[in-house]
């Protein structure tokens, strides 16, 4: 497979993989919820005021210390109870739905079971009314791993993981000429240029004025020697002429092991301006 396909592929299986087993391997939770429902009592002509004033009270009680303590007996510490329970009041319905979650169904049914009645033995609504559980048994559901989730989370990361390695590897060129480069012992800085670029010949002459010698066009391979020729042709300078102001023509990719030998290979009054890539 081609480097500049088989590598951002390799980054984006690695970073999704690492993104499934992340999802997949989290522990198991579970979530159980029970409904409270506030009753009036006999004769309570004050109780939907007594609901509006008192029913809000069962948020702090259901993650109270006292209440978690209860419900820690069965099986689940309180610090973990207090992270996992919620209290939802339904508007103007005199209903409270809590949920407890544990890492286990059993646990989360038996906490959320603990925590409701310890809310409903605290009479909050006393003398207007009383709360009573809905549901003689919770509604438990498994929360986490989220398998579907987890797939999608993974397939987007390596997506864009993918496509942002694919991006970095063809917009950032220089990297692997640079580190050529400094394998011949050149150190000094060097253009790095395009062969598209439509002002590349009067970029490269610029360059070269600007360094006060006359250009030399150089290709790293004998199969670039057409677009070395060309490129001269564009600039107005012999194909072999005998600058000192290098310009070596070399393929595009990573590797520039034929661009580190012929940048060796330079005689000493020979400076290299720039580097094409074709």
């Amino acid at each position: 497979m081609n480097p500049t396909v088989g590598r951002p592929v390799a980054v984006g299986l690695l970073v999704g993989l690492l993104i499934l087993l992340v999802t997949q391997l989290r522990g198991d939770e579970y979530e159980a919820r029970v409904s409270l429902l506030a009753t009036p009592a006999a004769a309570a002509d004050q109780f939907g005021e007594v609901v509006a004033l008192s029913l809000p009270a069962v948020v702090e009680v259901a993650r109270s210390p006292s209440v978690l303590a209860v419900a820690a007996r069965t099986g689940t510490s309180a610090e973990d109870l207090a992270d996992g329970v919620a209290v939802e009041l339904v508007p103007a319905s005199g209903l409270a739905r809590l949920t407890v979650r544990a890492p286990s169904a059993e646990q989360a049914t038996k906490a959320a079971i603990a925590i409701a009645r310890a809310v409903i033995a605290a009479n909050l609504l006393t003398p207007a009314g009383t709360l009573r559980l809905l549901d003689e048994r919770p509604d438990v559901t498994q929360i986490a791993p989220d398998r579907p989730l987890g797939v999608g989370l993974a397939l987007a990361a390596a997506a864009v993981a993918g496509v942002a390695a694919a991006a970095l590897w063809h917009v950032r060129p220089g990297n692997g000429v640079r580190t050529a480069l400094t394998a011949a012992g050149i150190h000094h800085p060097v253009t790095t240029a395009r062969a598209d670029d439509p002002a590349l010949p009067d970029r490269l002459k610029a360059l070269c004025a600007a360094v006060a010698r006359p250009a030399r066009v150089v290709a790293v391979m004998p199969a670039l020697a057409k677009d070395a020729a060309t490129l001269a042709r564009r600039m107005g300078v012999q194909p072999d002429g005998a600058g000192t102001a290098v310009i070596a023509v070399t393929p595009a990719g990573r590797r520039h092991d034929e661009l580190s030998t012929v940048a060796g290979a330079l005689q000493n009054d020979m400076v290299l301006v720039a580097v094409v890539l074709t």
